[in-house]
């Protein structure tokens, strides 16, 4: 399907399956039916596009916001209400009044929000905190975070004095959230955390007198990057949450909400991109026309993302090469030392697993120019659902009226 995109779109472009991002959303449902109250709230911020949301929303997601614009993505894609999720930061105090405007889910991330959100749209009946447990978080023995060094939630004794305030100013019911790892695989992930989770909540519920309302479990579930690693199995992290709920609220009635963004769409979006040099001095170099700017991870984290070269699968890897982009910046590389079958100018390259946290984190240095998104629809066709940026994109936001006349752009 990437030399049928090529041949219709210029790359560099990401390219998202949405029969697969369909197919997740249907298994994460299925993996909680047994909660009769469960929703998925998509991480905006993994991938937001219009095109994308509409898909989630049709198959009954809600949406993870965190900031005014993302906000304003989500209500015009027709969510409303506790369909949404504000997940407040250190944020402008305007954005509060937005979501409660909107109906939204408050998360307070802080307990000096309480004041914030009091004077800037008001104390809602119900509103969700945000819990750091602070330490290590561990998995039997094993350290997977460090939540102690995120900025990130109230401590246990702020929550504990945030929901008493709260409960003065008016809430009746509160939901519990945290996040205390990134992309985690372990299936006993999400199961350590609600364990963590709805001990905490019942005991704040009975220091408090607030009802609980719900538990977030937030994201944090993981993709495999590297191709021979497992894929989490959504079911079995299901069915441990369950095993923990029934533990800990025989009676039901509590809701659980998830806010995952990269086990949804990670694995169905890829970036296509094609060699446009090759250079040899102490390494052998691939250079793309992509860039850091189409795909931040690499250069970011040192993350790494598979690639393949198109219409070479059967050729053996024996070549190895430092894959490249063009910025002024030496970390501007998508693989170093991989070994790829070799690579000619114009062969077509697929960096994989860049449906979540690729578009998004794209940015303009060097004057370089983000690059376009295409859907390959259930139809089997393929719809441009954003258009790559122009120099007219770029000059907009700048008071260069003379300048951009020389270009012109005007």
């Amino acid at each position: 399907m990437f030399e049928q995109a090529a041949a219709q779109y210029a790359t560099p472009f990401h390219l998202y399956d949405e029969a697969g991002i369909r197919q997740n959303a249907r298994d994460l449902n299925k993996a909680f039916s047994w909660c009769k109250d469960f929703q998925e709230y998509f991480a905006v911020k993994a991938l937001p596009n219009p095109a994308i949301l509409r898909i989630l929303k049709e198959e009954g997601c809600g949406v993870d916001c965190s900031s005014e614009t993302e906000l304003m993505l989500a209500e015009s894609c027709g969510f409303t209400g506790r369909e949404i999720m504000f997940s407040a930061n250190a944020m402008p105090y305007e954005e509060f009044e937005h979501a409660r405007k909107l109906g939204a889910y408050v998360n307070l991330d802080d307990i000096t929000h309480i004041d914030i959100l009091e004077k800037h749209g008001g104390i809602p009946e119900t509103i969700c905190c945000r819990f750091n447990p602070g330490g290590d978080f561990k998995i039997g023995t094993a350290i997977m975070g460090n939540p102690g060094d995120a900025k990130y939630g109230f401590t246990p004794a702020q929550l504990r004095e945030g929901l008493t305030i709260l409960k003065q100013k008016g809430a009746r019911r509160f939901g519990l959230h945290a996040f205390l790892s990134s992309n985690n695989t372990d299936t006993g992930y999400y199961p350590a955390l609600a364990k963590i989770l709805f001990a905490t909540a019942r005991e704040m519920a009975d220091a408090t007198g607030l009802e609980l309302a719900f538990i977030n479990l937030s994201g944090g579930v993981g993709i495999p990057y590297l191709p021979d690693a497992q894929k989490t199995d959504i079911f079995a992290v299901g069915e441990g949450v369950r095993q923990a709920y029934e533990a800990v609220f025989p009676e039901g009635g509590v809701a659980i909400k998830t806010e995952l963004g990269r086990w949804m769409t990670g694995p169905m979006g890829w970036l296509v991109t094609r060699a446009m040099h090759r250079k040899d001095t102490y390494k052998h170099y691939i250079g793309v026309d992509a860039c850091a700017v189409n795909l931040m991870r690499p250069a970011m984290y040192g993350a790494y993302h598979h690639i393949t070269v198109c219409g070479k699968g059967d050729l053996p890897c024996d070549h190895r090469y430092d894959v490249t982009g063009c910025l002024c910046e030496n970390n501007d590389k998508f693989a170093i030392d991989r070994m790829l079958p070799e690579i000619t100018e114009g062969d077509l390259l697929v960096i994989h697993d860049t449906g979540a946290h690729g578009h998004a984190m794209g940015y303009n240095y060097n004057g370089r120019l983000r690059s376009a998104e295409v859907l390959y629809a259930t139809d089997g066709g393929y719809r441009l659902i954003r258009r790559a940026e122009t120099p007219r994109d770029y000059f907009a936001t700048l008071d260069m009226d003379e300048c951009a006349a020389g270009l012109g752009l005007k």
